[in-house]
């Protein structure tokens, strides 16, 4: 059977520069099935979906929903939910966790404040505290939003689940079905595709060696698609690979072609150029689409700077 994934791993469609862009990820605990809109086709109130879209429309805030690995029985409203809240910012990275009995007080929230780091609406309204167990591991599940989803996201994550990995969690969507399974891992915010649970587990022990794995990575949710694919390319080019090392500090140009300055806490910096070229030849970017040429990311050239380079700081 020819699936959206099979025709993006046989065509070595590259993966970086391809993840979901939030600097916040909000994340609460919805069990049963989840329609291709997930926030408001669920046995989540559509009322509170809805509103809770518009809430944090534009403020890099990203809601996603969450279950727990296994049969999923139609069994109705849980009485408590899991939720969390994470920052992938470099320098502010933070993952806070609550339970709650009432999810629509999640409107309560600043989601601006959140967006922007700050956890302390979410620890003042819910009792959140920072998460002391491992690191998340979100596998995207959400068959009804593409077949390949479920068909190779739900094994993942029963395998990984079964084998005691603590932190597992089915997760909604998070873009690039082609790439499936995709893995989102917080609280740093890397995204990864065509994941096996070798590969995921070796990302979790990195995660608590507070390092990235970049075999695999699709980027960093903290940047947009062009910073993701240049911090990468950096990390690879220095043999730097420190979770908290590097940031993206300006991003110039428009498509296709942009010029990101990555720094290092050590004060280097890095100039690289990123260009937009299309996948060909054409495929289908989710199982039953038309065919089509997504956009790629391609790293054209990385080099160090010294810091008397970047001019204008109030840009970055």
């Amino acid at each position: 059977m020819s699936t959206c994934t099979t025709a993006s791993r046989d065509l070595d469609e590259p993966l970086t520069g391809t993840a979901a862009t939030a600097r916040t990820w909000l994340l609460l605990e919805q069990s049963g099935p989840w329609g291709p809109k997930a926030l408001t086709s669920s046995h989540l109130d559509p009322e509170l979906g809805r509103a809770l879209e518009a809430a944090s429309d534009g403020t890099g805030v990203r809601i996603a929903l969450i279950r727990r690995p296994g049969r999923h029985a139609d069994c109705g409203e849980p009485s408590v939910r899991q939720v969390y809240v994470a920052h992938t910012v470099p320098g502010n990275v933070w993952l806070h966790a609550a339970t709650t009995s009432a999810p629509e007080r999640l409107l309560d929230l600043d989601f601006t404040a959140l967006g922007m780091g700050d956890p302390h609406t979410f620890d003042d309204i819910f009792r959140g505290r920072p998460h002391t167990g491992d690191a998340l591991a979100l596998v995207c599940t959400n068959g009804k939003r593409d077949r390949c989803c479920a068909l190779l996201g739900r094994p993942l994550a029963a395998e990984l689940a079964g084998s005691g990995v603590d932190g597992v969690w089915e997760v909604t969507h998070l873009g690039g079905h082609r790439f499936s399974p995709t893995v989102l891992v917080l609280p740093f915010g890397y995204a990864y595709g065509r994941a096996q649970a070798p590969h995921v587990k070796e990302v979790l022990q990195g995660v608590r060696e507070e390092r990235v794995v970049v075999e695999g990575c699709r980027g960093g949710s903290a940047w947009e698609r062009p910073a993701q694919a240049a911090e990468l390319a950096v990390r690879t080019a220095a043999h730097e690979y420190a979770a908290n090392a590097l940031t993206v500090v300006r991003t110039d140009g428009d498509a296709p072609r942009w010029e990101v300055t990555v720094a290092h806490t050590d004060g280097r910096l890095w100039h690289v150029l990123v260009a937009q070229g299309s996948s060909l030849p054409p495929r289908p970017e989710s199982c039953g689409s038309v065919l089509g040429s997504p956009a790629r990311m391609d790293v054209v050239s990385v080099r160090e700077l010294h810091p008397a380079v970047v001019t204008d700081p109030a840009r970055c």
